[in-house]
This record gives structure tokens, C-alpha cells and sequence, in this order.
């Protein structure tokens, strides 16, 4: 299955995350790492297609107080959306070889 870029940030941010995996640590995540900002409407949309692609498992967590009594949007990465994240990053690996980057 072919991720695109964003597809894969966000697996492997949730992966990083683990069992601390929603919404909102995903996207500050994505942005500390990658220092390009991340909308909210973007990280959701894409959370519901990587759902739709059984790529990831989502539900809703316990309300806290914290967030004013409201709930967090769970994330897993399922066994399929390990391996698709994996198959990508081998892509760019391999795809990257021989190729420098450096003051180009």
C-alpha cells in the first residue's frame, strides 16, 4: 500500500507516541520534529483515511479535566500500518542511495 509523506509522519508519530498516541500530541509531534506547522483539519482528515485504509485503529479516550471534559482521539498503528510505514522509509532509503544532498 503507498503512503504518502504526511500519511507517514503521521504513523510514525504515533508510533513514537505510543499508548500517549491522540490527536493533538500527534500534530505537536509532527511539528517540533519536522518544524512545519500542521492544521488541525489536515491531521484529522488524514487520521480518518489512514482508519479507512486499516492502517490505524482510533477511539475516543476518558474526558479530562485537563481539556475541559473533553474526550482524546486515541491512536494504534495496526500490524498493516507498521509495515506500510516500514515499506515507505525502505523506499526512500533505497531510492536515496548514492545521491548527496549536502549544498545543493
Amino acid at each position: 500500500m503507498a503512503l504518502g509523506e504526511f500519511e507517514y509522519l503521521m504513523l510514525t508519530a504515533a508510533a513514537r507516541l505510543g499508548d500517549d498516541a491522540y490527536g493533538a500530541a500527534i500534530r505537536q509531534e509532527i511539528e517540533q520534529v519536522t518544524g512545519r506547522a500542521c492544521s488541525l483539519g489536515a491531521l484529522y482528515t488524514t487520521l480518518d483515511r489512514l482508519e479507512k485504509k486499516a492502517l490505524i485503529k482510533t477511539w475516543m479516550g476518558e474526558a479530562t479535566p485537563q481539556r475541559g471534559g473533553r474526550a482524546k482521539r486515541m491512536v494504534r498503528v495496526t500490524a498493516k500500518g507498521a509495515r506500510a510505514a516500514s515499506s515507505f522509509y525502505d523506499t526512500v532509503i533505497r531510492f536515496s542511495r548514492g545521491v548527496a544532498w549536502a549544498s545543493k
